[in-house]
C-alpha cells in the first residue's frame, strides 16, 4: 500500500505578510552589512600587510634614526676604549721602563672578589656555615696567642735594646702633618738639570727656605759642610748601630761636627744652597753604608693608612730638586 506525503500549506494572514517581508529586508540587510565589513577588514589586513601607513612610516624612519646614532655611539665607544687602554698599556710599559717594575695597585680587583665570596657564603647551607665558623673562630684564637707571645718577645727585646731603639730613625726630618710635603722619593727620577733618569738616593721636601730640620734619632754630629758643592750646606748624623741620616741644601746650621742630639732637636733650617733647584730639603738615610728609602722609618708618627697615602704622593712625583 503507497503512502504518499501530503505537503501542509502554510496559510499566512494577509496583516502578516508586510511583517514577514520587512524581517526578511532586515536580514538581508544586516548579511549585505557584515559583508561589506568583512571584505573592509580584509582589505585593511591585506593594505596593512603589504603598505605602511604614515604612522608606521614614521615610527619605522624614527627606530631606523636611532639605530644609526646607537651604532655611531657604539663605534665611538669602542674607539674611546681602543685609545684609553692603549694609553693605560703605554703607562705601564713607561712605568716598567723607568722603574723596572710593574705598576703598584693598592686596590687590586678587591671589590669583586669579596663580592664573589658574599655570593658562595649565601648558597651554602646554614650548619655548614656554622661549623666552619667555629673552625675559624679556634684558629684565630691560636693566633692570637702566637701573635700575643710574640709580642712579648719584642717587648723583652725592646727592653733589652735599651737606648739603641732611640738611635733608628723613625720620624720625619720636618713638619709634614698633612704628609703634602714629600715631592720626590727613593729611586729612579728625573734630573732637574740633566733632564736624564738618574738613582736619587734620598726623598725631599719642598719647604720654604728657613724651616725648621729635625734630628729623627739620637746620635752625634758627624760631619758638617758649608763649602760650595752640589749638596750646598749639609750635615751627617751617626747614630750607632749602623745607621747614619744626611740632610742637604741648608741655608743654617745649628750644630756643629762633634754634637751629641737627640730625636726632636733643631738641628739646622731649610735652605736652598748647593745644586738645587728650588727651596727644599734632601733628606737620606744609610744602613751599615748601604743608602735605603727614608719613607720606611718613619714609622713613629705615621700610621698604616699615612704611610700608605704617603707612598702614593711619593710615586706621583716623577723629579727630583737635586
Amino acid at each position: 500500500m503507497a503512502f504518499r506525503k501530503i505537503k501542509k500549506e502554510t496559510r499566512i494572514a494577509p496583516w502578516e505578510a508586510p511583517k514577514i517581508r520587512f524581517r526578511q529586508k532586515m536580514v538581508r540587510m544586516a548579511i549585505h552589512v557584515l559583508g561589506w565589513i568583512g571584505i573592509a577588514v580584509l582589505f585593511y589586513v591585506g593594505f596593512s600587510f603589504f603598505f605602511d601607513t604614515p604612522l608606521e612610516y614614521r615610527m619605522k624612519a624614527s627606530t631606523a634614526s636611532l639605530r644609526r646614532e646607537y651604532e655611531m655611539l657604539d663605534a665611538r665607544y669602542d674607539s674611546l676604549e681602543a685609545v684609553l687602554n692603549n694609553v693605560v698599556d703605554r703607562d705601564r710599559n713607561v712605568f716598567r721602563i723607568l722603574f723596572e717594575a710593574d705598576p703598584y695597585d693598592f686596590d687590586s680587583g678587591e671589590g669583586v672578589e669579596r663580592w664573589t665570596s658574599y655570593e658562595k657564603l649565601l648558597s651554602r647551607p646554614m650548619k655548614e656555615l656554622n661549623a666552619e665558623l667555629n673552625t675559624r673562630a679556634a684558629a684565630l684564637e691560636t693566633k692570637i696567642r702566637e701573635v700575643e707571645s710574640s709580642y712579648m718577645d719584642m717587648e723583652e727585646k725592646l727592653k733589652s735594646a735599651g737606648d739603641l731603639v732611640n738611635s733608628i730613625p723613625s720620624i720625619q726630618p720636618v713638619i709634614n702633618k698633612d704628609l703634602t710635603l714629600l715631592t720626590a722619593s727613593f729611586g729612579l727620577r728625573i734630573h732637574p738639570f740633566y733632564k736624564t733618569l738618574t738613582q736619587h738616593m734620598g726623598v725631599d721636601y719642598t719647604v720654604p727656605e728657613g724651616s725648621r730640620v729635625f734630628a729623627t734619632a739620637d746620635g752625634r754630629v758627624k760631619d758638617v759642610s758649608a763649602r760650595a758643592t752640589s749638596s750646598g750646606i749639609m750635615v751627617v748624623l751617626s747614630h750607632g748601630n749602623g745607621y747614619e741620616t744626611q740632610y742637604n741644601h741648608l741655608s743654617q746650621l745649628n750644630v756643629k761636627k762633634g754634637d751629641q742630639v737627640r730625636r726632636g732637636d733643631i738641628i739646622a733650617l731649610s735652605g736652598n744652597t748647593g745644586l738645587s733647584l728650588a727651596p727644599h730639603l734632601h733628606y737620606e738615610v744609610r744602613h751599615n753604608g748601604l743608602r735605603v728609602d727614608p719613607i720606611h722609618y718613619f714609622f713613629m708618627e705615621l700610621s698604616p693608612s699615612d704611610y700608605r697615602r704617603l707612598m702614593n704622593i711619593a710615586r706621583s712625583g716623577m723629579q727630583s730638586f737635586d
